[in-house]
């Protein structure tokens, strides 16, 4: 897990190139190096050591034959498999999974992304052929942002560090509009940023004589509709077990201490037993966030569920006094705007474990998405927010000219029915990559690895090709992987309800931090993109316990920050 930079064409320099590095070193503080071709090509890393500790495996990595040089991010998770189907024509001098990456790209080309189980991103340059090559896992889980300015391409781990290269820091209005209007958080391939892209989950994209090419390479569609289930209960449990078995025991793989995330859900209790069930508690530390409120903390459920397995659990609080702090060191970085309190509290949690020297964690992402697990399935409009009655955006902030620049995405609907349409709209669109993006920025500031090993792409394939009664039967959302958990778990975890709120976000910005809140949204004022008499009412109103959701108003704290 690292930060990849790059600048290709005539401006690639060393002076750009390790501005660009230098502002994220957080995702590598191990190593930082270069490669360079000056005016042709230049390649950054800053690396995250988690397999192979060695110098041997510090990047940009270049082929025996001093023909390709690599710069990645991630982790190939399956790397000691394919490394055995390439040993007898490469000769591997470390026990990375950065040099199978890159002889498996010269043995199957572009090929050689539908062998790798993992999450990254990563750029190849060809010396011979003056040709980048780079990709992006299946659902987005690791970052790739480019621009194209001045007939070169530059790219990076993070937006921030395009703009150390010397890309200009202008608004998209388009995206921010749109952002304000309906939620969406620029997670198509525009950012909130003019000329910034980003490069799509399962895509990669070829440059060459100042020419970009991109081109989807995971078709998730084809491969669900090609898994037709015809297997009874208790062969589609065996078969989830042994995809569930398959995916914690690859993500174990590290050099490193590895620990889990948990809060007190069905997701996080079901990772809880097939860690126990397939790893044991071989020194694995669990950790947890809390607030020191009742109303939202999950404690009480983690240490029920932690009872009797001699698991450590590490509490890690946030407290309200902290937010200004975090939010701005999450903005700075992100560049964009982010989810809301439980991400700073997610961040929270990623320091002390980087403190105590776990640098992996895992967690649960993508388990609600797959097995229909919010609560909107259930009922009759699309909703984007698990348990909200009210709308989370105020349209009616924004000033009509501004506000015509909003445009709804529209829904690519591949399937055949409501259901498998919104969870392939969450997976690909909405829920997932705007969590993902966030995870990320959360782990990588701290300097730690997250693994989500729900996410592998056989198991979230099987599972969404699952006939409907697999997932909702009556009332009962993620109904067979609550099944499946009740043989582990009591049953008071196994049928708990998904709980949508972890922090008491609302109160804090209608109360503690009112003040803080309201300097912000006057920063927003003075962009000219709101209507200041209706923005103020709106405002006024949840200071006075208007607070069902307190989503538009973080929208303003948080995007004050970025703009």
């Amino acid at each position: 897990m690292c930060g990849i930079a790059g600048i290709i064409g005539h401006k690639a320099n060393i002076k750009a190139l390790k501005s660009m590095l230098n502002v994220q070193t957080h995702r590598g503080p191990d190593h930082m190096g270069t490669f360079l071709v000056e005016r042709e090509c230049a390649l950054g890393h800053n690396r995250l050591s988690i397999l192979d500790l060695s110098e041997a495996a510090n990047q940009p990595f270049i082929s025996s034959d001093g023909r390709y040089f690599l710069t990645f991010n991630g982790e190939i998770y399956n790397f000691i498999e394919l490394r055995s189907l390439l040993k007898d024509k490469y000769d591997f001098k470390t026990q990375s999974d950065t040099e199978v990456l890159l002889y498996a790209y010269i043995e199957w080309g572009k090929d050689c992304l539908n062998k790798f189980k993992g999450m990254f991103s990563f750029a190849i340059w060809d010396n011979d052929e003056k040709e980048l090559f780079a990709a992006r896992d299946r659902f987005g889980v690791k970052p790739f942002y480019f621009s194209q300015s001045d007939s070169s391409l530059y790219f990076s781990s993070e937006i921030k560090a395009l703009f150390e290269g010397g890309i200009e820091k202008s608004p998209n209005e388009k995206v921010w509009s749109t952002f304000f209007a309906y939620g969406f958080n620029g997670t198509g391939r525009d950012s909130f940023w003019k000329g910034i892209y980003q490069l799509p989950s399962g895509s990669f994209l070829i440059y060459k004589d100042q020419q970009l090419h991109i081109e989807k390479w995971y078709d998730f569609v084809n491969n669900v509709s090609q898994l037709t289930s015809t297997l009874n209960n208790g062969k589609v449990e065996d078969r989830l077990m042994q995809l569930y078995e398959d995916t914690i025991r690859l993500r174990f793989r590290a050099d490193v201490p590895v620990g889990f995330n948990l809060s007190g859900g069905v997701d996080s209790s079901f990772l809880l037993s097939m860690v126990l069930k397939y790893y044991g508690n071989r020194n694995v530390q669990a950790f947890t966030f809390y607030t020191d409120d009742e109303r939202y903390d999950e404690l009480i459920w983690v240490e029920k569920m932690l009872e009797n397995t001699g698991f450590q659990l590490n509490k890690c609080l946030l407290t309200h006094e902290e937010v200004p702090d975090l939010t701005k060191k999450m903005s700075d970085h992100l560049c964009e705007p982010f989810g809301g309190i439980p991400t700073l509290a997610y961040s929270k949690l990623f320091s002390i474990a980087r403190e105590m020297g776990v640098l992996v964690l895992l967690d649960g992402q993508g388990s609600d998405e797959v097995w229909a697990g919010y609560d909107y399935y259930l009922q009759p409009e699309d909703k984007l927010v698990q348990g909200s009655l009210k709308s989370p955006v105020k349209p009616g902030m924004l000033k009509g000219d501004f506000f015509e620049l909003a445009e709804y995405p529209e829904a690519v609907k591949p399937f055949d029915t409501r259901i498998l349409n919104l969870q392939y709209r969450d997976i690909f669109s909405t829920k997932l990559p705007r969590a993902l993006k966030y995870n990320d920025m959360a782990s990588m500031i701290n300097s730690v690895e997250l693994r989500e090993p729900f996410l592998d792409h056989e198991l979230m394939e099987f599972v969404f090709s699952l006939p409907l009664e697999f997932k909702i039967k009556g009332q009962v959302q993620k109904s067979f992987l609550r099944d499946i958990s009740s043989k582990f778990l009591n049953n008071q975890i196994s049928y708990a309800p998904k709980r949508p709120l972890q922090t008491p976000q609302r109160e804090w910005l209608g109360k503690e931090l009112a003040p803080w809140v309201k300097d912000h949204v006057n920063l927003m004022l003075d962009t000219g993109w709101f209507d200041k008499s209706y923005t103020e009412k709106a405002v006024d109103n949840y200071m006075k316990g208007d607070q069902e959701n307190s989503y538009f108003l973080w929208q303003l704290v948080n995007s004050a920050h970025c703009v």
